[in-house]
Order: structure tokens, then sequence, then C-alpha cells
């Protein structure tokens, strides 16, 4: 039976704060991939990845590139790794990857920069998992609250952002608005390259009818992290709105190439070529989102626009 490990044992593990995973998760960076009950759960391979993530980062590695080693080394990891897999995992600076762990590594860049063994780093999991359980509610004998600390040195964001970005996500899920925006700028103030946050603003901005500073800030969003498919797809929608179809069209393609499982983003290109005459592409785009839905409302939309091209 598959090992699964929750959010707040990954925190424990890791020694990085519930709230940073929350953010890793909801931006897409890296996350659990296992959903039980309701809850979302960490595999061992998932728990490889965040701490190959945060070793990465704390070396100063851009969060674009870490993004796209973690994608290549999760590919790479066998389907079973477990904490006695006899691997190591391996970065010079450039390129990470997952090796036997009789084989040499040779880095590329002549240095290896970040490197553990998998059974090791297995050891390591099975022996704070064995630890008390703290409740983060209780305090020390002092008085002062008992937490897990986070280390201080990733480029990306502090603590104080990633708490008011979650409880933003939280205020939004459960229809306060006002407050999730209020939350979102606070997090934006402190730390004005967090591309998630400028994206979930932009969406409630957006909805508000305030166009040009949604567009503004996806626009910001995509300055800093050019890959997220999130802020591209709804710049393309905003676009539309605007009378941009063209522009829209192109945003689109590009959320297609980089993100090609992202449903709505062929749902909308669909459409948009559907509507200019470009009949051949829009059917691609229409089937392939029916591939990746097949039963919504918007799946028999799908079909009875692909019906309409082929009369």
């Amino acid at each position: 039976m598959i090992e699964l490990y929750s959010i707040r044992d990954v925190s424990r593990i890791l020694a990085v704060q519930e709230a940073r995973l929350r953010y890793w998760m909801q931006t897409g960076f890296v996350g659990p991939t296992v959903r039980k009950g309701g809850r979302f759960y960490y595999t061992f391979c998932d728990v490889v990845a965040v701490k190959a993530a945060k070793d990465l980062i704390a070396i100063g590695m851009p969060v674009q590139k870490v993004r796209k080693n973690i994608e290549a080394l999760k590919k790479a990891l066998p389907d079973d790794t477990h904490p006695t897999t006899r691997l190591r995992v391996c970065c010079d600076g450039e390129t990470i990857v997952a090796l036997a762990d009789d084989v040499a590594f040779q880095p590329i860049g002549g240095q290896i920069v970040m490197a553990f063994n998998v059974p090791s780093f297995g050891e390591h999991v099975a022996q704070v998992l064995s630890m008390p359980r703290v409740d983060p509610n209780r305090a020390n004998a002092d008085g002062t609250p008992l937490a897990v600390e986070d280390n201080p040195t990733e480029a990306n964001t502090g603590t104080t952002a990633y708490r008011h970005f979650v409880e933003a996500c939280a205020a939004e899920d459960r229809g306060d608005s006002e407050t999730a925006e209020h939350l979102f700028r606070q997090a934006i103030d402190l730390e004005p390259n967090m591309a998630a946050a400028l994206t979930n603003l932009g969406n409630l901005v957006y909805r508000g009818g305030e166009l040009e500073e949604a567009r503004r800030l996806y626009e910001r969003a995509l300055e800093h992290d050019p890959i997220q498919p999130e802020a591209r797809y709804n710049l393309a929608n905003l676009l539309e709105d605007l009378g941009e179809t063209e522009a829209a069209i192109t945003e689109l393609r590009k959320v297609c190439a980089a993100a090609p499982e992202f449903a709505d983003a062929h749902y909308n290109l669909g459409i948009m070529l559907a509507q200019i005459g470009g009949t051949a592409q829009a059917k691609h785009h229409l089937e392939r989102y029916l591939e990746l839905d097949t039963a919504s409302d918007w799946a028999s939309h799908a079909r009875t626009y692909l019906d309409h091209i082929a009369a």
C-alpha cells in the first residue's frame, strides 16, 4: 500500500511552513498528487520533489528554472519510488537528475550544488514521523508558541506574504471578495513579485468590471512568471472582452502550447477560431477539449460547435 503524507507531515519533515506548502500547491509549483476523502496527500515522490524544490530555491536558482527541473525530476522518478529506493538526486545548478545510487554523477558545471540520497532521506522521514506530533495550538513552557522554523533564504517571498495569500484564497472560497482583495493587495505590497497573488487579484477586479487594472495585474504576473497558464488564459479572456480577438487568440495559443492539459484554453481558442473562420484549427482544439472533458455542459456546447463546423 502506498504511503501518504499530510501537509502537516511534510511541514515537519522538511521544516517548511504549512502556509508555504499551501502556496506552492495552489500555484501549481509543487505539491500533493493524491486526493482522498476531500483532502490532498503527498506521495513519497511528491515529498522528494518538494525537498528538491526547497533546496534549489535556497541556493538561488530562479523559480522558473526550479519549476522546470522539478517537473523533469518527477517524470524521471520511478512510480514505485519509496524511502529505500537506491537513487541519488543531484543538481549542478543547471540540471537536476535522479540516478541509481551506484552511478557516478558528472555535473555539467563541474560542481554538485545540491544532492541527497533517497534512502538517507527516507530514514530522515521515518525518524521525524516517529517523533511525538506537536500540537501547533499548544505552547512551550515559557508561553511561546510551538512552530516549524522555516528556511529564511528562499528568494521568492516571505512567510507573511504567504500567509496573506493563503488567507485571501480562503476568503475568496467563502465568498468574501472584499476581504480577499484586501489580503491579496497586502501580499503584493510585501512581495511585489508574487505572480499568483497578482493573478488572483486580477481575477477579482476583472469580475468587478475593472478591466484595465485587471489587464495590468495579469501582465505584471506574466512578467514575473511567464509560464503561468492561469494569468495568460485570463488575460486572453479579457482581451476578447475588449474586442482584441487576434491578441486573445495569440495568448490562448501560448497557453495551449505551454499547458496542453488546460481544457478551457482549448475550448475558448476553438470557439474564437471558429468565429473568425479558422475551421480546421478550431476543430482541432475543440476535439482536444473533448478529450479532456467529456461530460460537462461545455462538452455539449463543444459538440454543437463541431457539428456546426462540419455542416
